[in-house]
């Protein structure tokens, strides 16, 4: 197990686990979970699922963005003392879109090793299964819930890199919306819906169609990842 051998001192494991599919999770983040003294968790109760279902039984803590700035420091001194802790989120990549910036830039000010495990990344997957430039992107995100939505949009009228967007089922069809009203209804762009599980769904077409599409729906479930192409890019669509 090359992800843990040999190591006596207090260190940091970013662990990324599977976006819904769990045949993503990677032998060496199995490893190395089974290995570490504590497993910091989004949410210990889903992340609880997934180590059991790899007979995974280290101690767990939990770790989100209401506790982080308080536990940050807690977990700092733990591997100070030689603890090893591996911290995961409920899905992905820990720290992006996801609580992990704080625990990971106090650990490197404190001077303990900072080792990622990779794996699935839903953004990346779905820009590279997009079919728009991936050479150059912006990653942005969920954008702000209710005030500086508009603001943060509009800052992005000029960019020319491929934009990625993460976003509730609650408010795809209002980002869909914006991002038409703002970038123009003929925009480029690609959504994903429930990437890797059962009822995955990849839809590319103009911002305008994608809205026709989605504010038709009766329902609207899972997770979304939002691919906008940049100002200068285009193409013909028959």
């Amino acid at each position: 197990m090359n992800a843990v051998n040999n190591i006596t001192d207090g260190l940091l494991y970013l662990v990324a686990t599977p976006i819904g599919n769990l045949s993503d999770m990677s032998q060496r983040a199995i490893d190395t979970l089974n290995e570490v003294d504590l497993i910091a968790c989004e949410d210990t109760r889903t992340s609880g699922n997934l180590l059991k279902h790899f007979g995974i039984k280290a101690k767990t803590t939990s770790y989100h963005q209401h506790n982080e700035h308080k536990k940050t420091p807690e977990l700092v001194q733990l591997m100070l003392g030689g603890t090893k802790i591996a911290l995961i989120s409920d899905a992905g990549m820990p720290a992006i879109s996801d609580p992990g910036f704080l625990l990971v830039r106090a650990a490197h000010v404190a001077s303990i090793p900072v080792i990622p495990i990779p794996g699935p990344v839903a953004g990346i997957a779905l820009l590279a299964a997009s079919g728009l430039p991936s050479d150059r992107f912006s990653f942005e995100g969920f954008l702000p819930q209710k005030k500086g939505r508009k603001t943060k949009l509009e800052a992005l009228v000029e960019e020319d890199r491929t934009m990625i967007f993460y976003e509730s089922p609650y408010r795809i069809v209002k980002l869909i919306e914006e991002c038409k009203n703002t970038f123009g209804e003929t925009r480029l762009a690609c959504i994903g819906r429930e990437l890797t599980k059962k009822f995955e769904e990849i839809k590319r077409d103009t911002l305008s169609n994608l809205l026709e599409d989605f504010s038709s729906r009766a329902s609207i479930k899972g997770e979304f990842v939002l691919i906008v192409a940049g100002k200068s890019y285009s193409e013909d669509i028959d």
